[in-house]
């Protein structure tokens, strides 16, 4: 999508920001009522005078489904060799998914060992979930949240969870 800035009359790229909560245990979904109050929750933490949010959703994937950084992620190495990983072979990898998945194991392009998805290293974290409650271009002082506010959508969820920060 393109925008016209008026101020400048430049034309610019729009592009999204998002916070994605994932359960630390890939296999893990909360109860519908947690999910709604940990939604609910995130959505309010962005309500005050200068904070805003596009939307705050959650949802429920019925396989293992990659939580990915969006533009974040340029880097991927191995986790056996060490030896950067071809971006191409990842993207070819999640198209050929759909980014989901049944096993996360994969022969690493590099050495050929058996790898997980989830044990390579990322230059910006990225996550495997069933779950996820996500904030759209969220706007305030901190964009983040912070280890007090993660450890409140846990105890809603009923389950601890990292943070994934995307741009796209």
């Amino acid at each position: 999508m393109i925008n016209a800035d008026r101020r400048s009359g430049m034309l610019g790229t729009v592009s999204d920001g998002y916070i994605r909560l994932i359960p630390t245990d890939r296999e893990w979904q909360p109860s519908p009522e947690g999910a709604a109050a940990a939604t609910a929750y995130v959505a309010r933490l962005f309500s005050g005078p200068e904070e805003d949010v596009e939307e705050v959703q959650h949802e429920f994937y019925d396989r293992v489904t990659l939580i990915d950084a969006g533009e974040n992620t340029a880097r991927i190495s191995c986790s056996t060799c060490d030896r950067d990983i071809d971006m191409e072979w990842f993207n070819d990898l999640i198209d050929e998914s759909g980014e989901s998945f049944d096993s996360l194991d994969v022969s690493a392009p590099c050495c050929g060992a058996a790898v997980s998805l989830a044990s390579l290293r990322y230059d910006w974290p990225v996550g495997f979930a069933r779950f996820e409650v996500c904030a759209m271009n969220p706007t305030r002082a901190k964009y983040e949240l912070d280890a007090e506010e993660l450890a409140e959508v846990a105890v809603l969820l009923g389950h601890p969870v990292a943070q994934i920060l995307a741009h796209y």
